[in-house]
């Protein structure tokens, strides 16, 4: 009989030859494919759900990624005076403290996950693929906490992206650069913060995130936009 760990592994390793968006194939075929039983499966899928890795749309089937709106509640609910700058502002002062915490409370399941995540950004080629990929990789390292309170914050800062006004104008950004590159040098860093949070160092977790967030406000805000209130200043 097939354990529910070597499930769990062999889900991982097929998410990593997939892109975000792409269906999974039906259970019944996912079950004779892995040689265990359709209800070992769905205790594996559901662990991939929880962390954000796949969602469910009944009648249609199992995605990867988180849900696109999964989020909508939270959104709904923000303030309409958060600006760009105010969101990059909490970012660049909450999260590096968030994987400072996940550095001293991460398990292996947890570093197979960000793995993960940074490979499928890697691959994602769209402004809407990137965007939900690095997304998911900041929700995860915050649920790496142990706290809800932390993961719904981080969770209700990650909503204002869906936003309007945030994708308008994160998209015009990002055409203003070298989409490419900037991928790759992002996915880079990421790769860096899961180095320093799997090898439990939290000071360089925070570090490494700290420098990551702050590239990306570099990015984000037109230079001559820094010196205004609520912008991020460098």
């Amino acid at each position: 009989m097939v354990h529910q760990a070597d499930v769990g592994s062999a889900l991982l390793c097929l998410l990593e030859n997939l892109q975000i968006g792409d269906r999974l194939p039906p259970e019944r075929a996912l079950a004779q494919h892995m040689g265990c039983s359709r209800q070992t499966l769905r205790a594996g899928l559901a662990r991939l759900q929880r962390q954000g890795l796949i969602w469910r749309h009944v009648g249609q089937g199992t995605f990867v990624g988180p849900p696109p709106r999964a989020l909508s509640l939270h959104s709904a609910t923000l303030p309409a005076e958060v600006s760009a700058g105010d969101l990059l502002r909490a970012r660049v002062v909450l999260e590096p403290a968030i994987a400072r915490e996940a550095a001293t409370r991460r398990d292996e399941a947890d570093i197979r996950e960000l793995h993960l995540l940074v490979d499928g950004g890697r691959r994602a080629q769209r402004f809407a693929e990137c965007e939900q990929a690095d997304s998911a990789f900041h929700n995860a390292i915050a649920r790496m906490t142990r706290s809800p309170a932390i993961a719904g914050t981080m969770a209700w800062l990650s909503s204002a992206r869906r936003h309007a006004a945030w994708q308008r104008d994160w998209e015009r950004s990002y055409r203003g650069l070298a989409p490419a590159t900037f991928q790759t040098s992002h996915s880079d860093q990421h790769q860096r913060i899961v180095e320093v949070i799997a090898a439990g160092d939290g000071d360089a977790a925070f570090d490494a995130m700290q420098l990551h967030l702050e590239d990306i406000a570099a990015a984000f805000l037109p230079a001559r936009a820094c010196n205004r209130p609520g912008v991020i200043n460098r």
